[in-house]
């Protein structure tokens, strides 16, 4: 029997593209690029958006490291880290069964099945779930890949209930904050409650304040919040210290709705922003904003409908007529669309940015966004891990579900799960029902 060789790693291009540093993520192991990645690397490397830098990026990395260590590709080219990175030209064996030979996934299965072959214990390793399923299929071992991913099924949702006595809510409820010994989390809300009759909802803001009472307004541009999770999420969205809002939850639980009036409120009302700059991915068809008719406004009127949709329903809550007021507001110039391609490279100070449906961004997307926050910005982020159209990404990989990670302990930063349905009581039943 053949004894095995060492593992490798043989990497597709869309672990590449997705996180450009999976070069240096295999420490003490060998990662073999088959010179097909590079080829299809070289098409993406005049791509728009974070997919063309992303390629660029794994391209230059190459050349530096050949530049600083030496070696040659072919044997492979030895890291600080004791890995080796390798570039095989090898084509491998023929296809198998019905595999179409004249596509590059199949001639990179084939490199690394020859690889096995070879005695090498081969894991392969793609964020794209069918072709990692045909890797398997054909006696591959097959991974995704894990960096950049935080578990989204460990966090909890809803309010965390504390149980307290009765004579530390009264004094919650006469200085406006309370301090206990509870182990949670920077800005988390938690329920103070008795047992019996008396509670009270409340924000831990840390050891010297310990849980505050929350923000709380009859109404924020006309509406009023229906439940719990948006009364916490109100909150989040109406502190000035908090500077970076998470609002997770299916459709209809109202986090577009909720954000915009709470920016609404804080550019027009109060005016601590200047502006609302609103903006979410172009992901659901496929296609990029240019292949819209129009100039970059009208491009951007139809992706960002929703955003228009639920601006008008706050318009409408106003008691006057919503057409006038919404025509005021859009010409007002306090209201910005804008892609997230072109946010890039922008420095944006005093800001009420909310990126919509950030679940289809990519964790070095949402890094470029949140790192164009200038002095005085609040960023909120809003979508739902379980519905993702990127087809690369999924409930753990994805960019909110990373920052949520991330920040979850940091006190800038709030995060708040909406579960319950508002939008209608159709829509309430579709969600449970459907």
């Amino acid at each position: 029997m053949q004894e095995k060789k060492n593992k490798v790693f043989v990497l597709d291009t869309n672990v590449l593209v997705y996180d450009p540093e999976a070069l240096y993520q295999f420490p003490r192991h060998e990662v073999i690029i088959p010179v097909i990645v590079l080829e299809e690397l070289d098409k993406l490397k005049r791509a728009p958006g974070e997919i063309g830098k992303s390629a660029r990026t794994v391209i230059r990395m190459l050349s530096s490291i050949k530049a600083q260590v030496g070696g040659d590709w072919h044997s492979g080219v030895s890291l600080p880290s004791e890995s080796k990175i390798r570039i095989t030209t090898e084509l491998g064996r023929p296809p198998i069964g019905g595999m179409d030979p004249s596509l590059n996934d199949t001639k990179i299965l084939m490199m690394a099945l020859n690889l096995v072959e070879q005695g090498f214990r081969v894991v392969f390793v793609s964020k794209d779930f069918a072709l990692r399923l045909k890797a398997e299929a054909i006696g591959l071992e097959a991974e995704d890949y894990q960096n950049l991913k935080v578990s989204y099924d460990y966090f909890a949702r809803g309010c965390r209930s504390l149980q307290v006595e009765k004579p530390v809510i009264d004094q919650f409820f006469k200085d406006g904050h309370v301090v206990i010994d509870h182990a949670v989390e920077p800005n988390e809300y938690v329920c103070l409650t008795d047992g019996e009759q008396t509670s009270a909802m409340a924000r831990y803001q840390g050891p010297d304040k310990g849980f505050v009472k929350l923000v709380q307004l009859p109404s924020l541009w006309g509406i009023k919040p229906r439940n719990v999770e948006q009364i916490c999420a109100i909150d989040a969205l109406l502190r000035d210290d908090v500077k970076l809002v998470n609002l997770i939850g299916p459709a209809g639980t109202g986090k577009t709705l909720l954000a915009l009036a709470a920016g609404m409120r804080k550019v027009f009302d109060e005016g601590v922003y200047r502006k609302v700059l609103v903006s979410r991915p172009i992901v659901p068809l496929g296609r990029d904003i240019g292949y819209l008719p129009g100039t970059k406004e009208e491009k951007l009127a139809h992706w960002m409908q929703p955003i228009f949709d639920n601006l008008y329903l706050l318009c409408a809550s106003q008691g006057t007529d919503p057409t006038d007021i919404f025509s005021w507001v859009l010409e007002n110039k306090k209201i910005e669309m804008e892609a997230v391609t072109y946010i890039r490279g922008r420095s944006l100070p005093k800001m009420y940015m909310i990126i919509d449906e950030a679940q289809n961004l990519t964790p070095h997307e949402i890094k470029t966004i949140i790192s164009r926050a200038g002095d005085g910005t609040k960023v909120i982020l809003t979508g739902d891990p379980t519905q993702i159209d990127n087809p690369y990404l999924d409930k753990d990989s994805n960019g909110l579900t990373y920052v949520f990670g991330k920040f979850f302990d940091q006190s800038i930063a709030a995060s708040v799960f909406l579960e319950k349905t508002e939008r209608s009581e159709l829509a309430a039943l579709a969600a449970e029902l459907l």
